[in-house]
């Protein structure tokens, strides 16, 4: 293995998760019997561009040809995407000629707000599922993955964009330096590129060991990522710290023939990531042991909930939850089944743990004792969805940062369990 920013062979191990499935690949009942191929999940360490990263053991075309993820299924990240493109709008002065491209634009949950401010707009969406949701919301979507040539294609028809956003797909691409170079021809000489990415500070010090799959081949410090969109010539400009997925950072660049001078705000996130050790190769070592200890913690949680004879169910089936239940080895012997607001995977099963996914509506049926929460990143919103299962005395759990359940208190406090 090699990395894929700079062609070093000087890798680190960070984190071995073992072998498993790819966590979108959601089982059938007819598929239960069937084998399933497990892949090494083994985070490493660039030791010369501090690139943190993992073998690219599948392809794109693999997960997102037929994808299970619907964006608009989260209130907040809709309202998180509604509040961006308004204050874009306002930041860059964009009106009925500028042009926004959204790179992997899944269901239209972001230029559906472009699409209302009268700013042309287009998606570009390798899933078949979710741009067809997109465009039936009147969000003009390409069905294609992102590469040079498309882009140029896509600057040719549509000219060049004001604002090229890319949330959540930096991380998803095997060709780092390709799709870099893609982005760029998107933008124009004197337009902006925004992407967001869970920021592997975060994963790193807080040990969000489960934002680590298969499907995100790369994790990004700020220091990483200038240096990927270095080898595309574009610049880090700006960068903003964000709650979103655990905690993100969304980098604002531009075309080095801009000359725009980067913001004060550049160096203090820089500063924290160097003050937390990330600058060395060294300073990720301590991920492995906090992952340990998170796995010892919650299953020694579940196996005194099965001891006390309280039923234990799930809260969604995102793919951070596949990672974590199959590190941890959680199967239905302790996790009866989870729900997710997603009816695509409704009668599914989640890779490797076989768990059953159901409708949310079979919480209140059942009354469960306990809901672990697998998306614990949405843990305001979900506090708020699930408030009623305090009518029967039912505990909400959230497995990470530290395992802790929610108060349902107005101010959605939380307080660690005792176990």
């Amino acid at each position: 293995m090699r990395c894929r920013l700079c062609d070093s062979d000087r890798l680190r191990s960070v984190l071995d998760l073992g072998a498993t499935p790819p966590c979108e690949l959601f089982l059938t009942e007819q598929g239960l019997d069937a084998p399933e191929t497990n892949y090494p999940l083994h985070l490493r360490i660039c030791e010369d561009c501090l690139l943190l990263q993992i073998p690219a053991l599948i392809s794109p075309q693999d997960t997102f040809t037929d994808y299970a993820y619907y964006s608009s299924y989260s209130d907040s990240w809709v309202e998180h995407a509604r509040r961006f493109v308004h204050s874009s709008v306002a930041r860059l002065g964009l009106d009925e000629r500028s042009l926004i491209v959204e790179v992997a634009s899944n269901d239209g949950y972001l230029l559906q707000h472009a699409v209302d401010a009268g700013i042309r707009c287009v998606g570009i969406e390798p899933s078949h599922n979710v741009g067809a949701a997109a465009r039936e919301r009147g969000v003009p979507t390409l069905t294609a993955f992102l590469d040079e040539e498309l882009a140029a294609r896509v600057r040719a028809e549509h000219g060049p964009a004001d604002l090229v956003v890319a949330n959540n797909v930096y991380a998803h691409i095997p060709d780092l330096r390709g799709f870099t170079r893609a982005l760029r021809t998107l933008v124009a000489d004197d337009g902006r590129l925004s992407i967001e990415v869970h920021h592997a500070l975060n994963l790193i010090v807080l040990a969000q060991f489960d934002t680590v799959y298969h499907e995100h081949f790369q994790y990004y410090t700020l220091l990483s990522a200038t240096r990927a969109l270095a080898t595309a010539g574009l610049s880090v400009v700006d960068v903003e710290l964000l709650e979103t997925h655990g905690g993100s950072i969304r980098i604002w660049a531009r075309p080095d023939t801009a000359g725009a001078v980067p913001t004060q705000r550049v160096a203090e996130v820089l500063k924290q990531e160097e003050e937390a050790g990330l600058h060395d190769a060294e300073g990720y070592g301590r991920l492995e042991l906090k992952a340990r200890a998170t796995r010892q913690q919650l299953l020694g949680f579940l196996l005194a909930c099965r001891a006390q004879n309280r039923t234990v169910v799930g809260y969604g089936a995102p793919g951070k939850g596949n990672t974590l239940l199959n590190y941890c080895g959680i199967r239905p012997d302790l996790l009866e089944y989870t729900v997710d607001r997603n009816p695509y995977k409704h009668g599914r099963f989640t890779p490797g743990t076989r768990i059953p996914i159901l409708d949310p509506k079979q919480i209140e049926k059942d009354r469960p004792d306990v809901v672990l929460a697998l998306p614990w990143n949405l843990e305001a919103e979900l506090t708020e969805q699930l408030r009623y299962i305090t009518e029967w005395g039912g505990e909400l759990v959230f497995p990470l940062p530290s395992l802790h359940s929610a108060t349902f208190q107005p101010d959605s406090a939380a307080r660690r369990l005792t176990t």
